[in-house]
Parts: C-alpha cells; structure tokens; sequence
C-alpha cells in the first residue's frame, strides 16, 4: 500500500531539555495541588453532607485542610 517507511534512528532529534523540564514542572505542580484541592473538597463534603454539621463547618474544614495542605506542601 504505502510501501516501506525508511526511518533513520543513527541521528536522533535534538530535544528541548529545558522545555521538558518546565512541562514535567507544571505537571507535578498541577496534579499536587489539585489532589489537595480535592481531598479538602472531598474533607468539605464529608462534614456538611455526611456528618450533618452545616455549611459554615463544612467551608471552614475545606479552608483548614487547603491551610494545612498549602503549608505541607510548600
């Protein structure tokens, strides 16, 4: 159909090092502090929704445990 593809491996392609680490960099940061975010979320649901404790509870753990969050991982 299309024939053979001629790929050439003895001359690699120059890469982009320092824009791999950047990509790599906001890659951690965006799945560390989203995974925080969403355990506070989930922490915030579990004591308004579950445990019945209102919403003025359950906003104030979702802010305690982003506060606790934020300092752990800093």
């Amino acid at each position: 159909m299309a024939g053979d593809m001629k790929i050439d491996t003895t001359n690699a392609a120059e890469m982009d090092y320092p824009e791999h680490e950047k990509t790599y960099t906001l890659f951690i940061g965006m799945f560390k502090w989203g995974s925080l975010f969403l355990i506070a979320l989930l922490v915030g649901m579990m004591l308004g929704l579950i445990m019945g404790s209102g919403v003025i509870t359950s906003v104030l753990g979702f802010i305690v445990v982003l506060a606790i969050g934020w300092f752990a991982l800093r």
